[in-house]
């Protein structure tokens, strides 16, 4: 019973240690009005800049038009490639001459060219080709081109292949008609794939960075010598370190994803006590990151050099956020394994694009528990050694 008593005790004054590490920290932060502003306003910044920026959508695509027919039917498919936001068409030339040079000053993405006998082959059942020349330059944005060309010739096909068979008092008949269904993200649009990889990405880097110059903050003033002769311990000094920052970083994640709700649409389709509890062990893992990073750093400077590399660029490149993980070579998607942010932007697409729970995700949480430990584990143990360096 006296032994419960004790270690109930020792808890306690733990905890109070903790909690004055945290208010005292918070004190300092609040103080620190650049440190609030890459808080607040920073991730809010990224987010508007990169969810505008980076999409893999492809509008207003600059189109110059080579009309041989000059026909009914050539301008009925000239006006259907206009009447959506895919296309623009930027002028009309009539001659060959000037199709390599409208492409070699870049007045326009593709030249589409209809040959002269496009009617006379549709009325007598032939083959009717339509050439595009394609800027290949940006083999993703050829490729897209090529894709919306082909629906939409594809759609034109059958609007008229429908209309010849109306007039002969005949019906369309396809033996095989392909009905796609496209779950989760039925308007295909690449701003729902990419805003839980942004949120992922803002989170990690503002944690790391943030409680890394807090940390090394108090080498360069000198006050960490002052806390190295304090009863505290490593673990209760990193712990209370973290604290305030992991309450601001989940307010800051609260933030975002009403941003990301407002401004693109975001949904939230899973259970929110699942999302809660997946954001903080991510950032969990994320701040003792950080702590790892101030632990090797004895300058703001430095602490701020390496804490941008190991977040913001394993994070942009390896964790899936813009490329594809299935697409890189064996070797490189071992090495993805790496950052953190991999498993969050699965949990996250998981849960707010296809509403899964934790029978699904539960891996990635034990990913992102094994690195938080981790972290904080070596962290832990290069600061004692420091410790004992300078004793």
């Amino acid at each position: 019973m006296y032994l419960f008593i004790c270690q109930k005790k020792i808890r306690i004054r733990m905890l109070k240690r903790i909690l004055a590490v945290a208010k005292k920290e918070a004190r300092e932060l609040k103080r620190d009005i650049r440190m609030l502003y890459v808080l607040f306003v920073f991730p809010l910044v990224l987010l508007v800049i990169f969810g505008y920026a980076i999409t893999f959508d492809v509008h207003h695509i600059k189109i110059i038009v080579y009309d041989r027919d000059k026909s009914e039917y050539s301008r009925d498919f000239i006006n259907r490639l206009t009447s959506s936001d895919y296309f623009d068409i930027v002028g009309y030339i009539n001659s060959d001459k000037y199709i390599r040079e409208v492409l070699d000053r870049g007045k326009t993405q593709a030249v589409i060219v209809i040959p002269g006998d496009l009617t006379n082959n549709f009325y007598s059942n032939k083959e009717a080709k339509i050439q595009i020349l394609v800027d290949g330059v940006n083999g993703n944005t050829a490729s897209t081109i090529i894709n919306y060309m082909n629906i939409a010739i594809a759609t034109f096909s059958q609007k008229i292949t429908k209309e010849a068979l109306a007039v002969k008092g005949r019906e369309a008949y396809f033996p095989i008609i392909l009905e796609p269904r496209f779950w989760f993200n039925p308007e295909l649009d690449s701003n729902l794939f990419l805003i839980p990889g942004l949120i992922a990405l803002i989170l990690i880097i503002t944690a790391v960075i943030s409680i890394s110059l807090s940390i090394v903050r108090e080498k360069e003033r000198g006050t960490i010598e002052q806390i190295n002769v304090s009863p505290l311990s490593s673990f209760e000094l990193l712990i209370g370190k973290t604290l305030p920052y992991t309450i601001i970083a989940l307010f800051i994640s609260s933030i975002i994803l009403v941003a990301g709700y407002i401004l693109f649409g975001m949904p939230v389709k899973g259970n929110f006590i699942l999302l809660f509890i997946s954001t903080l062990i991510f950032l969990f893992a994320s701040l003792n990151l950080g702590i790892l990073v101030s632990s090797i750093s004895e300058t703001q400077q430095v602490a701020f050099q390496i804490a941008t590399f190991v977040s913001f660029l394993p994070s942009f490149i390896l964790s899936g956020f813009v490329f594809p993980i299935e697409s890189m070579p064996v070797v490189i998607q071992f090495l993805t394994n790496i950052t953190p942010a991999k498993f969050f932007i699965i949990i996250l697409r998981g849960i707010l694009l296809k509403g899964v729970g934790l029978e699904a995700l539960w891996p990635q949480l034990v990913y992102l528990l094994i690195f938080s430990f981790f972290f904080l584990t070596v962290a832990t143990v290069i600061n004692k050694k420091n410790s004992n360096l300078r004793d």
